[in-house]
Order: C-alpha cells, then sequence, then structure tokens
C-alpha cells in the first residue's frame, strides 16, 4: 500500500512571510532562544528530519535565513563540517537571524579544528546574530562546548501530533475509527516515523486502524535492548490471592477520578515469593493501563554520561505512554551502593537523584510501583514522603490462600487432585508452584518433591524476622489495612493473610 503524505508542505521560500501565532512545542521554545539571541543550541531529538521540518517552517515563517547541513553535502551545502562552520559569521548581518543546523554532527566533535571554529561562531553570534543549532539523539557534548549551548529536549509526540499523523495515513473512508482514543493509546511512545509505519501496517492487515499492530510494534521495540518492556492485558485482581487492603487502596487511587490529587505510586516490601511482581503486573490489567517494567540495571553503561542519556530516553518514554503504570522490580538491588560505597565516579549517586527527582515531579498519569526485599540496601531517601503514596508490607500467605495456589498449581501441573499435601507452614506461593512443577518433572509424589524445596522462611529467618521488624510501625499491612504489627513469632506458622474469596480461585504463584 502507497505511503501517504501527511499535511500540506511548508510554503516556498519567496512565500511573503507573516505574522502568526507562536507554533507550538519544540518550534515556540526554539523561537524563544532565537529572539533572547543565544548562539548555541542543542537539540536532542530520535528525529532529526521532524527537527529540520519544524526549523524550516520556523525561519520561513519569520523570513530568518536557514541553512542545513548534513555529512553527505545536502543539496547545496558542503560536506566538510569546518567549511561550513566557517561560513557561519559571514552569513550573519546583525539584523536577521541566521541559522545553521548541524545533523548528526557528534561523529566529528573530536576534531580540534572544528572545535576551535565552533567556539569563534558561537562567539561571533551575539553580534552578528547567527545561530548554530546541533541536532543529535544523545544530550552528549565535549567539555569544550558543554557551557555554550542551551540544550533543548524535544519530547516525543503528543497524542494531537499522532492525531495529525494518523489522519495523514488514513484518509480514506472507514479507515478511521470513531473513537480515535485507543489507537491513539497504543501509539503514545512512538516516534513520528514508528507511529507512521505503524498505521500503514494496520491499513494493511485490517483495513482501519487498529491499535494490535501499534501495541505489538511498541513492545518488540521496546525489548529491543532497551531498559524497558511493555505487557497489557492479562489476569487482574481476581487473579491474585489476599492483597485487600493493597487492592483496595490502589483501585480506588486510580479511579477515583481526583481533579486536585493525583496518584504516585506505592513502594511494596516483602520477602520474595509472596506476590509483589504479581501484583504490579495485575494493576495495569485491573484498571486498563499498559505496563512499563524497568530494568534499572540496564540503564547502566560504561561510556561518560551514558547512563544519564540512557535514564532521561527512557523516564521520556514512560511520560510519552501516560496514564501507564511503571514496575521497578527490586529496587534496592539496582540503587545498591548509592549512599556511598559506589565506585564508579558517582554514577550510581547521579542515577539515584535523577530517579528520586522524577518521582517527586513526575508527571500526571505514571503510577509507579517499586518492589523491594531487603531494607538495608535501600536508600533511605527512597522511602521519604512524597515519593509514594504509600508503603506496604506483604508478609506469607496465610493458611486459606495456600490452599487456593495448591489448587491452581496441581491443575496447571497434572497433580491428581486427591494427593494429600505436604506440611507447607511457611511456604510462599512461588514454593508451592516449584513443588508441583518438581512433581510433574520427577514423576514422583508431592511429599517426595516437598524433600526438595527448601522455603524462605527457613533459607532466610533472620532476614525475614528483621524485615518484619524493619516494617512495624513503618508499613501498612497489605492484608488487614492499618499499621503493620507482627504477631509473634513467624517463623513456622504464618497466618497472616485473610481471604474470603472461594477456594476456585486462581489464585496468584509468586
Amino acid at each position: 500500500m502507497p505511503r501517504r503524505p501527511r499535511g500540506p508542505a511548508p510554503p516556498e521560500p519567496d512565500d511573503e512571510p507573516t505574522p502568526a501565532a507562536p507554533p507550538p512545542g519544540m518550534a515556540a521554545k526554539l523561537a524563544e532562544l532565537i529572539a533572547a539571541a543565544f548562539p548555541g543550541v542543542l537539540a536532542v531529538s530520535p528525529e532529526p528530519e521532524e527537527v529540520l521540518r519544524d526549523l524550516t517552517g520556523l525561519c520561513r515563517e519569520r523570513g530568518w535565513n536557514f541553512a542545513p547541513w548534513t555529512a553527505d553535502g545536502g543539496e547545496d551545502g558542503p560536506a566538510d563540517p569546518l567549511a561550513a562552520m566557517k561560513a557561519l559569521p559571514q552569513s550573519g548581518d546583525g539584523e536577521t537571524p541566521s541559522l545553521l543546523a548541524m545533523v548528526h554532527p557528534q561523529r566529528y566533535l573530536n576534531s580540534p579544528e572544528l572545535l576551535a571554529a565552533m567556539r569563534s561562531a558561537l562567539a561571533a553570534g551575539k553580534t552578528r546574530r547567527t545561530h548554530l543549532i546541533l541536532i543529535q539523539p544523545t544530550g552528549e557534548l565535549p567539555p569544550e562546548l558543554s557551557r555554550d549551548f542551551a540544550v533543548l529536549d524535544c519530547p516525543l509526540p503528543s497524542r494531537e501530533e499522532l492525531e495529525a499523523v494518523a489522519r495523514g495515513v488514513a484518509t480514506e473512508e472507514g479507515e478511521l475509527p470513531d473513537p480515535l482514543t485507543p489507537v491513539l493509546d497504543a501509539a503514545a511512545g512512538l516516534t513520528r516515523s514508528e507511529a507512521e509505519n505503524a498505521f500503514a501496517l494496520s491499513l494493511v492487515r485490517h483495513g482501519r486502524l487498529d491499535p494490535d499492530p501499534l501495541w505489538e510494534l511498541k513492545a518488540k521495540q521496546l525489548a529491543a535492548g532497551g531498559p524497558l518492556s511493555l505487557s497489557r492485558g492479562g489476569p487482574g485482581f481476581d487473579a491474585l490471592g489476599g492483597m485487600e487492603a493493597l487492592k483496595t487502596f490502589c483501585r480506588t487511587a486510580l479511579t477515583n477520578g481526583s481533579p486536585r490529587a493525583e496518584a504516585k505510586g506505592v513502594l511494596l516490601l516483602g520477602p520474595g515469593g509472596v506476590g509483589k511482581s504479581s501484583f504490579a503486573k495485575a494493576l495495569g490489567a485491573e484498571v486498563g493501563r499498559p505496563t512499563l517494567t524497568l530494568d534499572v540495571g540496564a540503564l547502566m553503561a560504561g561510556l561518560v554520561g551514558a547512563t544519564e542519556e540512557n535514564t532521561r530516553r527512557a523516564l521520556a518514554t514512560v511520560e510519552a505512554m501516560a496514564p501507564c503504570a511503571l514496575f521497578v522490580d527490586e529496587v534496592e538491588r539496582a540503587l545498591a551502593g548509592t549512599s556511598g560505597g559506589a565506585q564508579d565516579s558517582g554514577v550510581s549517586s547521579r542515577l539515584l537523584g535523577t530517579m528520586l527527582s522524577w518521582l517527586a515531579d513526575r508527571p500526571a498519569g505514571v503510577f509507579v510501583v517499586c518492589t523491594a526485599n531487603d531494607t538495608s540496601k535501600l536508600p533511605p531517601e527512597l522511602t521519604r514522603s512524597g515519593r509514594f503514596d504509600a508503603t506496604f508490607f506483604l508478609d506469607l500467605p496465610g493458611e486459606e490462600q495456600r490452599r487456593g495456589i495448591w489448587e491452581t498449581c496441581r491443575e496447571r501441573y497434572g497433580v491428581a487432585a486427591g494427593e494429600s499435601t505436604p506440611p507447607d507452614a511457611g511456604w510462599t506461593g512461588a514454593e508451592i508452584e516449584s513443588c508441583c512443577r518438581l512433581s510433574a518433572l520427577l514423576g514422583v509424589s508431592l511429599a517426595e518433591a516437598a524433600t526438595h524445596v527448601v522455603p524462605v522462611s527457613v533459607s532466610a529467618a533472620e532476614p525475614l524476622a528483621k524485615l518484619r521488624r524493619w516494617a512495624s510501625g513503618r508499613c501498612l499491612d497489605a492484608e488487614a489495612g492499618g499499621v503493620f504489627r507482627p504477631a509473634g513469632d513467624r517463623g513456622d506458622e504464618a497466618p497472616r493473610r485473610r481471604t474470603s474469596r472461594p477456594g476456585k480461585q486462581n489464585f496468584s504463584l509468586n
């Protein structure tokens, strides 16, 4: 199917410039910087063609001089960046702004001659009204230039911009669904080019714009080596046993629709295998939001500045996909060492600072669920009031909940319903599933398979007791609500969770 144009072309160069209201988005910010005579601007964007398109329209509208540069020389300009840079000061007359936009110049910034020419052009730019615009996918600059450029982060397309792309692709009758909101929600977080490709694929598959190809494409792109992964659909809270207070809190916070307060998120503490991760993944399905999983460890990189750049990109994608749920698993491991012991030139501390600032000032529509197993490695700044709406403690499942998990696991692994259940006091859902899986794998009874399972209440009895003591008075009870208080020694039996759900429920396993 041929690709369709995405709207009217900008006016020809000889058209008379007409005064207009400030253009929206990136162009408006750039117009302000040019009007303030900033000689250098770094535009960080994964879509240089779109930035050039906006710049071309802006300069034609305002009557400014504009020259683009690319490594192949383009249609008229030189391929040598040094020649283009030396020509910039001569293009200004001191009155009308003259702009030189260089696309992907980062490959050439190791040249001393080019850096010297850039410094000279920037020094002359204040009086000659010349402006150097660097367009590249990262915000990294050599130390010689780091303070000479105003950094302009070009955001991913808004839903209004994606709607314009959709209407430019789907021009035939019946190709645009009504309402268009599900399609725009699925396209949020994609670049214009990616969205256009996904829209075209949807037309080929379905003859109309459909959100499924967009979700499919976005999930693949996020999973292609990046720190984010996407999941949507799947079981909701009905598949989770217990955690009634936690479920009610999050469901109410996300569906109440308060015009004055926005839900921020929750921090979940508890031993491994009690259902923290399962809850985070079920939350998005329960409230109809996509769930993004952030691997904080994947943000770390060896090159200077790369970790910060990876963090900025990941958080920008999360913000563009709002409303969504963001899941950060075992956050204390990802941020371990940020309290002073890291030997990484301060990268971990800067990452923690970026995450904390974003958690405090994140935009509306992003609900964050962080989980942790070890409070001793948890940065104290993370638990400060204001980062999350609440901190919950999830204890070991009670007897009734374990009974439901056994039924689900027996059915999944083909274990006979009449076979007796081994003693399971202090077991987590993950350990119950492991027992049933080993029974099927080894062809043995549940009792014999249980001899291969060492529950966390035994293998980590001391850390579990320490975690309970820390949570006492500091966290909310995920099951009963209110402030969590340990009920004596729980090393043997821990009937913490009470659930009134029938035994046939499809309970969570981990």
